[in-house]
């Protein structure tokens, strides 16, 4: 009787451990986008207002990257769809105001995924400066940045909450406040003594 039961029980880890394998195989395929390799942000007159690059290029290679993608996605007419094949990826992008937002995957990677973080990326924008424009971009590029590196580290998705990011923003925000006023102050004192 007991060698049926330890019989009995060997079977059903052997049950859960191939449920378990086949589980993990079917979470495996079904895993969000791998990795995106570069985001570019470029104005309808081709100039280049924010990249952030999350696999190796040289400096030349970049370059050719944003010549290229500014050639094809700046000369493809509106109604065409917002997938470009190159290079063995894919780049997704999509037209906001006068800014193209383009990110670049892997091939087999889910574009319409990409389509909705780009999407995310701009609502989280349009939160933080109002309504954004290519001009909030230029003048506060590093806030861009800084929200950029909020959604995304390593080319993936970090923070899919939009009140989240707008929180680590804000607490950014009053840091720089808080280290200006500080040096403000220190300025003021080392003025003081001084005289």
């Amino acid at each position: 009787k007991q060698k049926n039961s330890s019989f009995l029980n060997l079977n059903h880890l052997r049950f859960h451990l191939h449920l378990s394998l086949s589980l993990s195989a079917t979470l495996r395929s079904l895993s969000p986008i791998s990795m995106i390799h570069f985001v570019l942000l470029i104005s309808r007159q081709g100039k280049v207002r924010l990249t952030k690059w999350y696999s190796p290029y040289t400096q030349k290679e970049r370059s050719k990257v944003i010549r290229e993608l500014s050639g094809v996605i700046l000369s493809r007419a509106p109604k065409l769809c917002n997938f470009v094949e190159w290079r063995g990826h894919k780049v997704v992008y999509k037209r906001y105001a006068s800014l193209y937002f383009c990110m670049c995957i892997d091939d087999a990677d889910n574009e319409l995924e990409v389509l909705e973080m780009i999407h995310h990326f701009v609502e989280i924008l349009d939160r933080y400066f109002g309504s954004v424009c290519e001009l909030d971009l230029i003048f506060n590029f590093h806030k861009a940045y800084y929200i950029l590196d909020e959604l995304l580290i390593a080319g993936e998705l970090q923070e899919s909450s939009k009140k989240t990011v707008a929180r680590l923003i804000a607490a950014q925000d009053s840091l720089v406040e808080t280290a200006k006023e500080e040096a403000s102050s220190l300025s003021n004192i080392i003025a003081q003594a001084t005289k």
